[in-house]
């Protein structure tokens, strides 16, 4: 399989706002980095949808490493969470809806066929990659990487 590691960070200009997110893609040296803007979302919403963008690339099945400085996608991702969730149905212990459901199913079936680890980094403290992130994902909410999207799964 090949080895794949995708550099991921959201953004959003107040929450609910103006959001983007930013993915670096990296196989060997090869690199691609994605990014989208979006009218009115959340931080968390940007979060998942930047790993989404760079897994959707993936063509065939890779061995995936998940940088990410969201605990939240991180945690949900590497403690269960979204399995407890989909088992609950889509509720979580306390039997409130989980949010963004639109999204952890759409992660999921990026995911498929993939084998794939989390990895938390911490945000804002230097790391090149999740710098990178950042910046393309600031960029895109600031409607400087292509025009503001509406986020159709969003919901107040």
């Amino acid at each position: 399989m090949k080895q794949i590691h995708i550099y991921t960070d959201g953004s959003s200009r107040g929450n609910p706002g103006r959001g983007g997110y930013g993915t670096v893609v990296r196989y060997g040296a090869h690199i691609r980095e994605l990014a989208q803007g979006f009218v009115k979302t959340t931080n968390n919403r940007m979060e998942i949808l930047s790993a989404v963008a760079g897994l959707e690339i993936l063509k065939e099945p890779c061995h995936v490493t998940v940088h990410s400085d969201s605990r939240y996608l991180v945690d949900a991702q590497s403690k269960g969470w979204v399995e407890k969730w989909k088992k609950l149905g889509w509720r979580k212990a306390d039997k409130s809806a989980v949010k963004n459901v639109d999204l952890w199913m759409r992660l999921e079936r990026a995911a498929a066929g993939h084998r794939i680890d989390w990895k938390w980094v911490k945000g804002h403290d230097g790391h090149e990659m999740n710098e990178r992130c950042d910046l393309l994902a600031t960029e895109a909410a600031d409607g400087k990487r292509g025009g503001l999207l509406v986020d159709e799964g969003f919901r107040e």
